[in-house]
């Protein structure tokens, strides 16, 4: 004779289970409703800036072209700081998970969470008064041997205050956040997965190739998309080494650069009234919607890996 357990039904839950879950739907929904909040309250400050005439808003040239520099600048940095930082993090993440000693794998492991720790303004510090002076050889150099090419056209800047400056800036800042996270979803990887590809006859490399990396591939995705939303609202560390003077230019050595939308915002927001102000919330307006949909591309990116490697 055998007997069954009554399924559980929502009429049979706990009180805590209850709450439990009116507790959690709530808070979904207070996030949407303050995220639609800003989003609304953003549209209606930057509304005088829509309508308004062209030779109203700042340069004269009306609100596409005020802000197409600025979302440059904001892109190219970013982008760059995205090419350079994130093979650089997933090999470190690599390398302290899978190949250094523990003792050496556990110090590097919390030196990293602390170098993600450190304020954006002490990196903005180490880049104009070290960095930017460091690179200027660099810049000469890259001008004299390779200005046939637009990148490094020159004239070089004399104090190291350029676009490329400000993206390895953005890359030391966001490389422990990508390793940091990336060596914690290495470390998941099934143990049997790893043992499975030695005992087939494969290498370290080739486990870490076939095991590792295909396991934690989502999660790398996760954390580069993270570093890239701080890439791309970074205010101070861009302010501080960025000379901003140009318009649009691919020239990464040159003094005249294109502000990016977070920097623009900060160094003109407390002295702007009026439609100065609305131009500024509608660069605010912009910059929300690129990050929305960098965080929605990459969800979607996610769920794509997970869907192939199931």
């Amino acid at each position: 004779m055998t007997t069954t357990t009554p399924a559980l039904t929502g009429s049979r839950r706990r009180p805590g289970d209850k709450i439990f879950s009116g507790t959690a739907a709530a808070s979904a929904v207070l996030i949407l409703l303050i995220l639609a909040g800003v989003g609304l309250f953003l549209l209606a400050e930057a509304y005088p800036a829509l309508v308004a005439p062209s030779e109203d808003i700042e340069g004269g040239r009306g609100l596409v072209l005020y802000l197409w520099p600025i979302l440059f600048g904001t892109l190219i940095t970013s982008i760059i700081a995205m090419v350079v930082a994130v093979p650089v993090a997933v090999g470190i993440a690599l390398f302290i998970s899978h190949y250094a000693p523990r003792r050496l794998s556990q110090g590097l492991g919390y030196t990293i969470d602390l170098l993600a720790a450190v304020p954006s303004i002490v990196y903005g510090f180490w880049g104009v008064q070290v960095f930017a002076l460091a690179l200027v050889p660099l810049y000469q150099w890259l001008e004299e041997n390779l200005g046939w090419i637009p990148l490094f056209a020159g004239p070089a800047s004399t104090t190291g205050k350029t676009i490329l400056t400000a993206s390895l800036v953005l890359a030391v800042m966001i490389l422990p956040i990508i390793s940091a996270l990336s060596r914690e979803v290495f470390l998941q990887t099934p143990r049997l997965h790893e043992e499975a590809a030695m005992a087939l006859g494969a290498t370290r490399w080739e486990m870490i190739k076939y095991a590792v990396i295909p396991y934690g591939r989502s999660g790398v995705v996760s954390a580069s998309m993270l570093g890239l939303g701080r890439a791309l609202g970074e205010t101070m560390a861009v302010t501080l080494v960025l000379s901003a003077s140009g318009g649009v230019s691919f020239n990464l050595i040159n003094s005249g650069n294109p502000p990016t939308l977070a920097a623009e915002i900060a160094l003109n927001f407390p002295e702007a009234t009026g439609l100065r102000l609305s131009e500024l919330i509608t660069a605010g307006l912009l910059l929300f919607l690129l990050t929305f949909a960098v965080n929605f591309a990459a969800r979607a990116l996610v769920t794509r890996q997970k869907g192939g490697s199931t």
